[in-house]
């Protein structure tokens, strides 16, 4: 269960919603408008294209979507489990997720489309590392499953089932961590631009290194 997690998953989903919502900001803000936290947006974007679009564009929504998903298994291929332990590699998917977010603002300040397909494929990378914590499942990039299960706990109160305070806590701190990041990578990108980026990117690598910390902590 969720309250047999370690007292810092909460500060931790935080921190990853804030720097997802930062990359989201900028994305909107700076990458003609186009999200890339999460895909809804896109793939709809691409499905209304496919009438209208050109096929240049069409193939950058596309490229978007499956720049997600290859982030996504890069971190399936070295987590391998779904389940919080000690030991996975999640310091190592962190620092890979702060270089692809360094290597896309590179490429945005040069105008390169590839700044968009590194910044989704860090997002999916984020996303996949901590889809499930003990059966509750977090996103950490997009916050409609989150609002979703917010309400299915309030009708489920409603019912007289008692509310998980832990899981409830957790997902509203990734709700107020994703708007906070949002409101950060908005003021950052009227101020830095795509520099802006390295935010999170720092923010990778710091919580990289306290995730070590805690590992050589429990042996």
């Amino acid at each position: 269960m969720i309250s047999r997690l370690p007292s810092w998953v909460e500060a931790g989903a935080f921190s990853l919603a804030l720097m997802a919502g930062v990359v989201n900001a900028v994305g909107l803000l700076g990458f003609s408008h186009q999200a890339v936290s999460h895909l809804t947006g896109t793939s709809t974007l691409l499905g209304a294209g496919l009438t209208r679009l050109p096929a240049a564009e069409l193939l950058h929504l596309l490229l978007v979507l499956l720049s997600f998903v290859a982030g996504a298994a890069f971190s399936g291929l070295f987590i391998g489990s779904s389940a919080l332990q000690p030991g996975r590699r999640y310091g190592l998917a962190l620092v890979l997720e702060a270089l692809l977010l360094v290597l896309a603002m590179l490429a945005l300040q040069a105008a390169s489309l590839g700044g968009h397909y590194l910044a989704s494929a860090a997002c999916g990378l984020q996303n996949a590392m901590v889809t499930t914590y003990s059966g509750a499942i977090i996103r950490t990039t997009h916050v409609t499953g989150i609002f979703t299960d917010l309400g299915v706990m309030l009708g489920a109160r409603l019912r007289g089932v008692p509310v998980d305070r832990r899981k409830a806590k957790l997902f509203l701190l990734l709700i107020s961590g994703f708007i906070l990041g949002g409101t950060i990578g908005a003021l950052g990108f009227d101020q830095w631009q795509f520099n802006t980026l390295l935010l999170p990117a720092v923010m990778a690598l710091g919580l990289a290194a306290l995730y070590q910390v805690w590992v050589l902590r429990q042996h």
